[in-house]
C-alpha cells in the first residue's frame, strides 16, 4: 500500500533551521510531483513548495521564496523541505503530498496521496 510518512518536525528557535523528510514507500517518487503544504490551528491548508514530476520545476509560496527549498533524493525515495530562517508564523503542521505525473501544483486537489503530518513550532 503506498504510503507517504513525514520526520523532522520539532522545536526551534526564530532564525534556525529544519529539514523535513517524507519517505515513500508503495510507489517509486521518481514518477511523482510532490508538494508541502501547512495547516496552522484554526486554519486552513496552506501551499508552501512544490516539485514537479519530471524535478526540474518548482514553485514557492510568497512567504517562504529564499528561505525554503524543495527537493528529491530519488535513490532514497525521499522529498525534502530545508527550512532556513524560520519565523513564529512558519509554526504549523506540514503535510507532504505525491501526485503521478503530476505538475507543480498548489492546491491541495492536484494531490492524491498525502502522509500523516509532521508539527513545526517556531518560537520567538
Amino acid at each position: 500500500q503506498a504510503q507517504l510518512v513525514e520526520s523532522g518536525g520539532g522545536l526551534v528557535q526564530a532564525g534556525g533551521s529544519l529539514r523535513l523528510s517524507c519517505a515513500a514507500s508503495g510507489r517509486t517518487i521518481s514518477n511523482y510531483a510532490m508538494g508541502w503544504f501547512r495547516q496552522a490551528p484554526g486554519k486552513e491548508r496552506e501551499f508552501v513548495a512544490a516539485l514537479d514530476w519530471t524535478g526540474s520545476s518548482t514553485r514557492y509560496e510568497d512567504s517562504v521564496k529564499g528561505r525554503f527549498t524543495i527537493s528529491r533524493d530519488n535513490a532514497k525515495n525521499t522529498a525534502y523541505l530545508q527550512m532556513n530562517s524560520l519565523k513564529p508564523e512558519d509554526t504549523a503542521v506540514y503535510y507532504c503530498a505525491a501526485r503521478f505525473r503530476g505538475i507543480q501544483a498548489t492546491i491541495t486537489h492536484a494531490y492524491d496521496l498525502w502522509g500523516q503530518g509532521t508539527q513545526v513550532t517556531v518560537s520567538s
